[in-house]
């Protein structure tokens, strides 16, 4: 797990357990609390052998075991290749979404940018590799930006919305704002970012109802 900037190590941990068959196999999830309130890593625990592997990428009452309200009801995928950026996206209220974001193949270095502006994080950015070996997820809620940039030659990611995109309520932040100076973390390579998200505001122009 690699955390490049989330301002203060992980906050709060919550470790959930079942024993199945009744050969003692224990199944963990282990989900941890940032510094930003509600922003959680999720980290499944992997069992291999000669097959290859087996993990749980989702447990609705293990979320909730650690006071988190999240049903998911939209499954999205998308498929992006080396320095392509992707964000800084969110919806405004009553369509706002919560995400749980994994990779499935390749890295990429995903960001999530706090919006509310009662939050003690407002403003500020939060960012850590996710990639298709250990299988770290991100749970963001809602009232957060979300985007990410791919620092492997391939990446595809799946994540889970618990509200259904909603194309008027849909806004962006531009993902070179020099206030939010988040480090995409591609090196040399020219960002691919789309011409829909070259033409975002940067966050102290953007609409705003959280």
């Amino acid at each position: 797990m690699k955390i490049i900037k989330g301002r203060c190590p992980p906050a709060d941990r919550h470790t959930n357990h079942v024993i199945i068959n009744n050969i003692g196999i224990l199944f963990q999830m282990e989900l941890i609390e940032t510094s930003f309130k509600g922003l959680y890593i999720v980290q499944p625990k992997v069992f291999t052998d000669a097959r290859g592997y087996f993990f749980e990428s989702y447990r609705h009452d293990k979320f909730i075991q650690a006071g988190i309200s999240f049903m998911p009801i939209q499954d999205n995928e998308s498929r992006s290749s080396r320095g392509v950026i992707r964000g800084l996206h969110y919806q405004l209220n009553p369509h706002a979404q919560a995400k749980l974001i994994r990779v499935v193949e390749g890295r990429v270095f995903d960001v999530a940018v706090d919006l509310r502006r009662d939050s003690e994080t407002y403003g500020k950015w939060f960012g850590i590799e996710l990639n298709s070996e250990n299988k770290t997820q991100l749970f963001i809620p809602r009232g957060f930006a979300h985007g990410f940039s791919v620092i492997s030659n391939i990446a595809v990611i799946q994540y889970k919305c618990d509200n259904i995109y909603n194309p008027r309520s849909e806004r962006g932040i531009m993902y070179n704002d020099p206030e939010l100076d988040i480090r995409w973390g591609f090196g040399d390579y020219e960002p691919i970012v789309s011409e829909k998200d070259k033409k975002h505001p940067c966050l102290k122009d953007a609409e705003n109802n959280f």
